[in-house]
């Protein structure tokens, strides 16, 4: 099976051979941000590039043209990398203009625009993957191969103990929906079993902590 190198390699080339002008440019720059970008947060969700586009051309209002870092076609939005040094240390007034100018352009054209910093990509790759499950989840229809649709009670478990940044228990779902242990358990119990939550350990009461898998972010 070919990893990630080498399936970035032969997708970088294909996308300089559909490319001409400026954005076959773009394309032939250093690549080192975009590439970080698609090796920690887009190719471990989708596991391919199909429906990606690399420096995606955009024309402005006033008719300058803009590219886009990545443009995921299946959820209609712009993702980009940005380093601090360039876009915060050292831009000057014109630059910053040119890069609201760029965010309005990527707005009016009806995309989502969903960045992420060299830091964030290089130290908190967890949160990165996590953000563009959630952009699926919101965005695609629910994925084929999923055995069935997830109740209201189970997207509300999802949701809820997503938001307390911390492994959670039966008596945090029981918090969350107002119910006994006994519905509530049932409930973790099929979350696990659609690989959605999983179980980390005991506590001295036998009272098992979960997490939530990084498939459960599509379902928010």
């Amino acid at each position: 099976m070919r990893g990630f190198e080498s399936e970035f390699e032969a997708f970088l080339l294909q996308q300089q051979r559909g490319a001409k002008g400026q954005r076959l440019e773009m394309l032939k720059k250093d690549m080192t941000g975009t590439k970080k970008l698609l090796e920690v947060a887009v190719w471990p969700v989708l596991k391919s590039f199909e429906g990606l586009v690399l420096e995606h051309e955009m024309v402005s209002q006033t008719g300058v043209r803009i590219y886009g870092d990545v443009f995921i076609s299946q959820a209609n939005c712009i993702s980009e990398t940005e380093g601090f040094a360039v876009h915060a240390e050292m831009i000057t007034r014109d630059r910053f203009s040119f890069e609201k100018m760029r965010i309005r352009t990527i707005a009016l054209l009806g995309y989502g625009f969903l960045p992420f910093s060299w830091d964030e990509l290089d130290k908190r790759g967890d949160l990165c993957r996590r953000a563009i499950y959630e952009l699926f989840g919101r965005t695609v229809a629910p994925m084929v191969g999923m055995n069935r649709e997830i109740t209201v009670y189970e997207r509300e478990v999802l949701r809820y103990v997503s938001r307390l940044n911390r492994p959670f228990r039966l008596e945090d779902v029981c918090r969350c929906l107002g119910m006994t242990e006994k519905p509530c358990r049932t409930i973790i119990r099929k979350l696990v079993d659609m690989k959605l939550v999983k179980p980390i350990g005991q506590g001295s009461r036998r009272i098992h902590y979960y997490v939530l898998e990084e498939g459960a972010f599509r379902h928010f």
